[in-house]
């Protein structure tokens, strides 16, 4: 063979996985702290609004806790990922009892997370591509821890909860540990 002064193709190496993990953590960790952020940041801007402008939030306890639940019911139902939530909750808790705004907070929010098991349970396969590499993730996580799984992606806020509540009706988890381990991960959210 003739050498014609070209160098050899060398095949392209793995990446090192174990790289590859810090660096997903890290943009995992960054995405956490983004949602923090943002959650609080709007919480503060509310409540500096409401100060600023002398708004008044004189209506009763039980009329707060219904606008919360209907507006995380809305929230959650949304396909998207809303920091909104987090900010409602803050300035919601400063002018009524914390807990009970969790309490109704997260009952609206399981209520709303539920929209995504109802598709599921019917069957409608089509809407997720099985090669989407977090619907494999959650359908293993699901298999393998059922209800905690669930329970996790409800807690944190970067993973996406319509994957697993699909799942989840896709397996036909039953209804009532389906939002039953939702609250337990909305409630200390």
């Amino acid at each position: 063979m003739i050498d014609m002064g070209f160098p050899e193709v060398i095949a392209a190496r793995p990446i090192d996985s174990l790289a590859h993990k810090k660096i997903r953590w890290l943009k995992l960790g960054l995405a956490v702290a983004v949602f923090v952020v943002v959650g609080v940041g709007l919480g503060y801007l509310i409540e500096r609004l409401l100060g600023n402008y002398q708004l008044s939030l004189n209506i009763a306890a039980w009329e707060a806790y219904l606008i919360i639940f209907g507006i995380l019911t809305v929230i959650n139902v949304s396909l998207l990922p809303l920091p909104f939530g987090v900010s409602l909750i803050l300035v919601a808790a400063a002018h009524w009892n914390p807990v009970l705004v969790a309490l109704v907070g997260s009952l609206g929010a399981s209520v709303g997370e539920s929209s995504t098991y109802i598709f599921g349970s019917l069957g409608k396969k089509a809407a997720i591509s099985n090669d989407l590499p977090s619907y494999m993730m959650m359908k293993r996580w699901i298999a393998k821890y059922r209800m905690w799984a669930i329970a996790f992606v409800s807690l944190q806020p970067v993973l996406p909860f319509e994957i697993a509540g699909f799942n989840a009706g896709l397996t036909k988890m039953p209804v009532s540990r389906f939002v039953s381990a939702i609250w337990i991960g909305k409630f200390p959210k």
